[in-house]
């Protein structure tokens, strides 16, 4: 017995995926407690009314963000993950192609965000939130994913957990100073978090794997890879965090503030799982070179675990929702509720990320896309139908509804593409992907 366990840690000191997810799962698990801190703090600082106005903010930005930089980041991954030689030219067209298209989003929010979101949320928050969002957050991500490229995840972690444990110390400041502040004098410190932890991701990334150096002339030929990666992104936003900004307009502020409550649990939840989604990305894209049946077995690999967790948390949320209210506050008592539907979350997200990752990693990432456009479009249209209805009890049932049928067209779409490349031959796979 201690020979076989001398041998798994051995194995484990020897992979790289295992020690990268060592260091996400570290960096996921402070990021937990520290996104825990920070959201209580908040919640509390704020109130229900406030942090929906904060929340309907970020998440109305949120549709248009990962547009930022089209896909330059996820690009980065794909390519260097393979040639190590070319991260200067990724790294510096990622940087310069985000601060274009952050600039042309923030210009284009400013100009929607009166019609989309109610006129109680002010003009000066939105602007805050977007200059953190579409500027700050897309450059200190692209410096994580530089770092996922080249296998050191040790300082993805770091830079994952940064902004969170910044905003958690505002967080602190906010409620030690105001008690019961507005969404506006928030909005000043998370813009002020953000640049803190965009300006370490740049200074890192440039001292430890080399300064920025343009390549212009490689932009153009992958404009239509990198629009798919922002589509998808966006898609993925879209049926993640559309009913926030749905209930926003269509309901109240306080139904928005305990959907998003929940929705926040959830999320803190699944960081575990995401932690081994961000280790493993790379890797995707090294098996898929030889076509999606290898991509998809590597996947099999690991999904069994993280299907085990979610359904291990689907258990632990519904027996101790109750403690939200106690830790939030009575006026959050209405969460518990939320949370129970939606503990089941993170088992339908855990299958469809897997399956989502084995195609983009195999070069199928259009297919990826327009599976996530229909169930974003498919989302849209349930919130319409349900939110007036229901308010957050329809969001939620939307939500649930939205991750299934993702989770089962990702299914469909690899089972399809398997029984393909077997007629054409594994070689034809791994030839599509290097033209790629």
């Amino acid at each position: 017995m201690i020979s076989r366990t001398k041998k798994l840690i051995e194995k484990g000191r020897n992979s790289t995926l295992a020690r990268n997810s060592g260091w996400m799962f570290l960096g996921y698990g402070l990021k937990i407690i520290v996104q825990a801190g920070y959201f209580i703090l908040i919640a509390r600082a704020l109130g229900p009314g406030q942090y929906g106005a904060f929340v309907g903010a970020v998440s109305l930005i949120a549709l248009v963000a990962p547009f930022g930089g089209l896909g330059a980041g996820n690009l980065l991954v794909k390519n260097v993950s393979r040639n190590r030689s070319l991260f200067a030219e990724y790294w510096g067209n990622a940087l310069l192609t985000a601060l274009v298209s952050g600039l042309v989003l923030l210009a284009a929010v400013m100009g929607v965000a009166r019609v989309a979101l109610p006129a109680t949320i002010p003009w000066m928050l939105i602007l805050l939130v977007s200059l953190s969002d579409l500027l700050g957050v897309k450059a200190a991500e692209i410096g994580s994913q530089a770092f996922q490229a080249t296998d050191e995840l040790r300082y993805t972690a770091f830079l994952t957990l940064l902004p969170y444990v910044l905003r958690m110390v505002g967080a602190l400041i906010v409620f030690v100073v105001w008690r019961h502040a507005s969404a506006l004098v928030w909005g000043w410190f998370y813009l002020a978090c953000t640049v803190i932890s965009a300006m370490v991701a740049l200074g890192l990334v440039s001292y430890k794997l080399g300064m920025p150096r343009l390549a212009l002339w490689r932009i153009p030929g992958e404009i239509e890879e990198g629009f798919y990666f922002g589509t998808s992104m966006s898609a993925q936003t879209v049926y993640n965090d559309i009913d926030k900004t749905m209930l926003a307009r269509l309901s109240t502020l306080d139904a928005t503030g305990i959907y998003a409550a929940a929705y926040r649990l959830i999320d803190v939840a699944f960081t575990p799982v995401r932690s081994v989604l961000n280790a493993a990305y790379a890797n995707f894209f090294r098996h898929g070179q030889a076509g999606m049946a290898v991509s998809y077995s590597y996947a099999k690999r690991i999904l069994p675990k993280a299907i085990g967790y979610s359904l291990l948390i689907f258990a632990g949320l519904f027996v101790a929702a109750p403690i939200v209210p106690l830790v939030l506050g009575s006026e959050y008592a209405r969460t518990v509720e939320a949370l129970r539907w939606l503990a089941l979350l993170p088992l339908f997200k855990s299958m469809h990320y897997f399956l989502a990752d084995s195609l983009t990693g195999a070069g199928y990432q259009r297919i990826r896309t327009l599976g996530q456009v229909g169930v974003a479009v498919f989302n849209v249209l349930l919130n319409l139908w349900l939110i007036p209805a229901y308010s957050w009890r329809g969001a939620a049932w939307s939500s649930l509804a939205s991750d299934g049928a993702l989770a089962l067209t990702m299914y469909v779409a690899v089972m399809f593409i398997i029984a393909k490349e077997a007629r054409l031959g594994v070689g034809f796979a791994g030839q599509r992907v290097e033209q790629s």
